[in-house]
């Protein structure tokens, strides 16, 4: 058979770094590792075909040349999946839809031929010969969670790595905390799953003989959530950064409680890891107790950031308001934590409450949901009735954004992450010397010269973009590639800020909540 892999576009959000890319010449962040990994289990004997429509137009002669089109996606990409499995379906190509967006909505609004709910290595075999045969099922769904041993190497060859600015691995899969708002956990479940060392090992020899030394994305939702398996990974990655004398970094996701180990911090710096994101979500303990995040509680979140920064790891940090805890003062205190945390990238989003999780369930049963949500939490939509006053909530958020991405903010938020995490040249010149020559690479030099085009000769704050680079002239001439990879990034942050800002859309956000709270009370529950 011909198998056709679709993978929808994300829309342009601040997650999507899509204004910082184009510096890079770069179109997407990440390939999708997971229909690779689909292609991967699938027979050997398909001829089998990629298109990543965030990288790529997809064809009406891809659709043809197809028996079967199976698309993956999260729930952010609804929009694009469903205007993708419509086009299927008008030209009478079967369609198989997958991936967490499964788990998260159900087979009817999906309105795909078949349906696969879970992961996917213990149902492609039996999906792959119904398809074959003409007797596959309209759901599938996985019986039980399947160990990472039996996760194949990705096909590498069904995509453009030269498009995407980082590759994707995966190590491990859920997470041991129990988070009221998370859908991770009730996809992938509590008790952390990892692969084998020598798994990940293949999986870096493969990018490595395909070319590719840039960074690599561990793409886990918890790198730590087996702290024990983490700590060996690390061991082994240093071993084979130094075999190979690979320029290869690494980022990850974690939680807070990375900062209570020192050795695991130790390790992952040896190992090449340069960035971390953690949810650190509020400022205000009572909102992390009362969504159940207790693992950001009994301690000083500033300090547990600054102790993970200074074995030289930019932590990017996850920050969500819109709790039923949020009092009037939780803009002016979300927007100083950040700003004495050091954290540049820091995603602030309103609560989303995802299909399938606690917060859902919880919400539904109060009569607060409004609808299934767009899984975007950093427009000014909200998918349920918050306990503040909705306009207040909106109209808070796009504050904080404002302030915190403002130039002058954003530059001192760099300073400081780049006085925590980068040895002066007079305690360590070597390393200086190496940072730098590594920064001159192409890609980045073009990144360079797009900058002081776009930000320091066009750019309305042109001249605190000077101002930092000054900064970084005097100071900090021995991390200028980090400080111009950010000041890159704050290009992409600030043009979402204005468009968010510009966008008015709290009067039709009230009237949306208006009208559904209306339905709910003469209607029941949606």
């Amino acid at each position: 058979m011909n198998a056709l892999l679709i993978y929808p576009e994300f829309p342009d959000t601040f997650w999507s770094f899509k204004h910082a890319l184009k510096f890079l010449g770069k179109q997407a962040a990440q390939p999708p590792l997971g229909l690779m990994t689909v292609a991967a289990l699938l027979p050997g004997a398909w001829k089998k075909r990629l298109v990543d429509t965030n990288v790529e137009r997809l064809s009406d002669r891809d659709l043809d040349w197809a028996d079967v089109a199976l698309v993956s996606g999260m729930h952010i990409q609804r929009n694009s999946l469903a205007a993708i499995v419509e086009r299927c379906r008008e030209r009478g190509l079967r369609t198989v839809v997958g991936g967490p967006i499964a788990s998260s909505l159900s087979p009817k609004d999906l309105k795909a031929d078949h349906v696969v709910i879970g992961e996917a290595e213990g149902i492609i075999a039996g999906l792959a010969r119904d398809l074959e045969q003409g007797t596959a099922r309209p759901v599938y769904q996985a019986v039980q969670r399947p160990e990472m041993s039996s996760s194949p190497l990705p096909d590498l060859r069904l995509i453009k790595m030269h498009r995407y600015s980082t590759m994707a691995v995966q190590y491990s899969r859920g997470c041991p905390f129990n988070c009221e708002f998370c859908d991770i956990i009730e996809i992938y479940g509590r008790r952390p799953r990892t692969k084998a060392v020598a798994q990940v090992l293949a999986e870096l020899d493969q990018l490595r003989a395909a070319g590719w030394r840039e960074a690599v994305f561990i793409v886990d939702d918890n790198f730590i959530g087996n702290k024990a398996r983490a700590k060996e990974l690390c061991v082994a990655l240093a071993q084979w950064r130094g075999q190979y004398k690979t320029s290869f970094d690494f980022n990850t996701e974690a939680s807070l409680n990375l900062a209570d180990d020192p050795e695991l911090m130790q390790l992952m710096k040896d190992a090449g890891f340069v960035s971390v994101f953690l949810g650190i979500e509020t400022p205000d303990e009572s909102g992390l107790i009362a969504a159940n995040k207790l693992q950001n509680t009994r301690r000083s979140l500033l300090d547990s950031v600054a102790t993970i920064q200074s074995y030289g790891m930019q932590v990017m940090g996850g920050f969500i308001l819109g709790f039923d805890t949020d009092r009037e003062d939780i803009f002016d205190r979300m927007v100083e934590f950040i700003q004495k945390s050091g954290i540049p990238v820091a995603m602030v989003g309103l609560l989303q409450a995802m299909p399938g999780t606690q917060l859902f369930r919880r919400l539904r049963k109060e009569g607060r949901i409004l609808d299934a949500g767009q899984g975007d939490n950093t427009d000014d939509k909200l998918n349920f009735l918050p306990a503040m006053d909705a306009t207040q909530l909106v109209e808070g958020y796009r504050s904080v954004l404002e302030r915190i991405y403002s130039c002058e903010a954003y530059y001192e938020r760099v300073k400081l992450y780049l006085s925590r995490t980068h040895p002066r040249p007079s305690e360590a010149s070597d390393r200086a010397q190496s940072t730098r020559q590594k920064w001159l690479t192409k890609a980045n030099a073009r990144a360079f010269v797009t900058s002081i085009v776009r930000q320091g000769v066009f750019g309305k704050q042109r001249w605190s973009y000077w101002k930092f680079l000054m900064s970084v002239a005097t100071r900090y001439r021995h991390c200028v590639g980090a400080a111009m990879t950010l000041a890159v990034m704050g290009y992409h942050f600030q043009v979402m800020t204005s468009r968010l800002s510009q966008s008015g859309g709290s009067a039709t956000l009230v009237r949306h909540i208006g009208a559904a709270a209306a339905s709910q009370a003469t209607q029941g529950d949606v």
